[in-house]
């Protein structure tokens, strides 16, 4: 099990579970109901969070639902840019969620210590721009794309699998120099998976614990968390609190809420 997260300006101990809180400069996120698509109410919705506890800030600009449009990086850039050039000047870690390489080289270059990428550094460039830095990176495992990814998922074993995929995605980015103290993996609960596959990878949570690096997970107001209790997206706060200790027990030292 992972002992710290070097992250940026941050070496984050994991001695005991952090909470990484998710901030959604978006109008169509899953969780919040874009709320927080406005810099202002970004910025004070990030420093709730940290009043509340959170040890992560997650600054994200493009919503990862089912349907949700894609982004330019312009689009994207002009979303999140406003909370990040605030957050930064605060003393906790900085994440920012992207998948586009032009994205995270202004975000590093404006201080932000993480980056957490849904689709695991695999666009062009995105590799070599975090090799470039000091952040931590988290690398999550997505089958297909957010627009499709739940359209018949398939695995034959989709702990295996996911392993074998992640363990892939950080060599690749300690082939380029990364040291293995910066990388942190997702196993993408929710992406591209069905409940049934989503319950046999938390059974098998532990081996991915056991590879060394910290691992992080997301289940917050997640659908699968609808389908076991039938709960609305704004009611299933029980169900995210029981998957999230779940996960810590099985060995999680990141939590994303």
């Amino acid at each position: 099990m992972a002992q710290q997260w070097q992250a940026g300006r941050f070496r984050l101990p994991l001695h005991r579970p952090l909470v990484m809180g998710i901030v959604n400069v978006t109008p169509d996120s899953f969780s919040d109901g874009g709320q927080h698509a406005e810099a202002r109410a970004a910025i004070a919705h990030a420093q709730t969070l940290l009043e509340q506890g959170a040890d992560i800030l997650d600054i994200g600009g493009e919503s990862s639902r089912p349907g949700s449009p894609r982004l330019s990086h312009a689009q994207e850039w002009g979303r999140i840019a406003p909370v990040l050039r605030a957050v930064v000047q605060w003393n906790v870690p900085i994440s920012v969620d992207t998948y586009q390489p032009e994205t995270m080289r202004l975000a590093l270059d404006l201080g932000v210590d993480i980056i957490n990428d849904i689709h695991a550094l695999r666009v062009p460039g995105a590799l070599d721009v975090v090799a470039g830095s000091t952040a931590g990176a988290c690398l999550m495992h997505m089958q297909g794309q957010p627009g499709t990814m739940q359209q018949a998922p398939h695995y034959a074993d989709v702990g295996r699998e996911v392993r074998a995929f992640l363990l892939d995605r950080a060599q690749a980015l300690q082939s380029r120099g990364v040291a293995p103290s910066r990388i942190a993996l997702d196993p993408g609960f929710g992406f591209g998976k069905t409940l049934e596959h989503n319950l046999a990878l938390a059974q098998t949570l532990h081996s991915l614990v056991a590879e060394g690096y910290p691992v992080l997970v997301g289940v917050s107001r997640k659908s699968m968390l609808g389908e076991m209790t039938g709960r609305r997206v704004d009611d299933r706060l029980g169900g995210s609190l029981a998957a999230a200790l779940a996960c810590i027990a099985l060995g999680a030292q990141i939590v994303r809420v």
